[in-house]
């Protein structure tokens, strides 16, 4: 029931790699605004400057863009050191250029923190954390040790120190908000788009599954022909030879199964298009076994309890998405259970109701509400008990998309008597008329 989407990770974060030509394209806007600036300044206004180290430092930034450009194809994708590797080089560009021209009293310091929000939004965690320590250190530096700022020729502007110290203030605080919030909504961004390509793969599937209702009346078209022709032999042989004959037993044998073949070919033609077809249907109890059998190899006893007793067992429609999700739930409590697994089943005149219970840990109680969301981490706080179960994150997801799509209600909760972890309730719809054992 459950599926393995295969998403590689670093430090809990599904790679995105981040494609070479976003930041060449980046760096060469970073480019032209300091080659703009700088002739602005030395051109324009007159403000003396070390030009030749300026422009030397804007050069080098080019002349990487353009031999990476040559080097590598536009599509291709970084690893994360690599992307790391070139946003460093950003940092030290810009500090160095920032240097030249005045520290942090440059109004342009602010841009430092860009390379750090590119990585925040892109990279694992790990290489943000060090591009805006280098950031931070860097911008610490340039506080206090730079050569004046560009002015009129003749004159220097001086800047109290006390407001240098708040100019830092900012520029840290800047970067700290900014790195933060972008991280947290492209890694929201991120797992809502794990979760919905799971889900994607699990319809898919479903999908496919349904389009065999098609193939199969397609297949038994394509063979009503032959199979005429087959009977139409056979019954003339039929005819054609004597009671003793030692071939007649044979080819009776070979009408009888052409007539099978025929209603068995008459049944798929029609499948999925009559509702009470015996094969679209199945008893609500083996629907269950259906569900459940796969996880019994597992070391964790799962036993199916019936709490209804006055009403017959319901015939259900067979649901591939409700299937499928209610197999995640189960897979979930074998997960996390000690030893056990209870699965209690009940209908009325309207409503199935399917309650999966284990003795495991439970859901975390800050989690309870979230349930439910993309890639909640660590749901019941403990280890699962399957090695190589730990997957995404995404199966409580995948589980209640499905189920509420095919029309049910899904409730998540805790037990609430000893012995009891997890509860998890579903119940839709009875789609076939029920009737009393008495």
């Amino acid at each position: 029931m459950a599926m393995d989407i295969d998403l590689d990770e670093v430090d809990g974060f599904t790679i995105r790699r981040l494609r070479l030509a976003t930041l060449t394209a980046t760096r060469w806007f970073a480019v032209l605004g300091q080659s703009l600036v700088l002739a602005i300044v030395a051109g324009y206004l007159e403000f003396p400057l070390p030009i030749m180290p300026s422009i030397a430092l804007v050069a080098m930034s080019a002349l990487l863009n353009i031999f990476v450009t040559w080097q590598y194809p536009a599509n291709q994708r970084l690893e994360p050191y690599q992307a790391m590797g070139i946003l460093l080089f950003d940092i030290v560009q810009l500090a160095a250029l920032l240097y030249l021209t005045g520290g942090l009293t440059n109004p342009f310091s602010i841009l430092l923190i860009v390379p750090a929000i590119i990585s925040a939004a892109t990279l694992p965690v790990r290489y943000t954390f060090v591009l805006t320590l280098i950031v931070a250190v860097a911008a610490s530096i340039l506080g206090v040790f730079h050569m004046p700022l560009p002015w009129e020729a003749g004159k220097s502007l001086i800047i109290p120190f006390v407001f240098v110290v708040g100019l830092w203030g900012a520029l840290i605080s800047c970067l700290l908000f900014a790195v933060l919030y972008v991280y947290r909504v492209a890694a929201e961004a991120r797992r809502l788009s794990d979760a919905l390509a799971a889900t994607e793969l699990v319809i898919q599937r479903e999908q496919h599954l349904s389009a065999l209702d098609g193939m199969a009346a397609a297949a038994a078209h394509e063979l009503g022909t032959p199979l005429a022709t087959i009977s139409l032999v056979s019954k003339e042989m039929d005819r054609a030879t004597f009671e003793d004959d030692p071939l007649k037993e044979d080819i009776t044998l070979l009408r009888t199964q052409a007539d099978r073949c025929r209603e068995i070919l008459s049944r798929l033609s029609t499948l999925g298009t009559d509702k009470e077809d015996p094969i679209t249907r199945m008893p609500l109890l083996v629907m269950i076994e259906e569900i459940v059998a796969p996880h019994r190899e597992f070391g964790v006893d799962i036993s199916t309890i019936v709490t209804t007793k006055d009403l017959a067992e319901p015939t259900e429609l067979r649901n591939t998405g409700l299937i499928y999700g209610l197999g995640n739930i189960v897979e979930n409590a074998v997960d996390f259970a000690k030893s056990k697994v209870t699965v209690f089943v009940s209908w009325d005149d309207h409503r199935i109701t399917v309650r999966v219970q284990d003795d495991g840990p439970g859901y975390a109680g800050d989690q309870l509400t979230n349930l439910g969301e993309p890639d909640i981490r660590n749901l019941r706080g403990a280890e699962r008990n399957r090695e190589g179960s730990e997957g995404l994150g995404l199966g409580i997801f995948i589980a209640k998309t499905l189920i509420e799509r095919a029309g049910a209600d899904i409730v998540f909760a805790n037990g609430s008597i000893p012995g009891v972890g997890a509860d998890v309730k579903v119940s839709w719809p009875r789609t076939s008329k029920s009737r009393s054992n008495t």
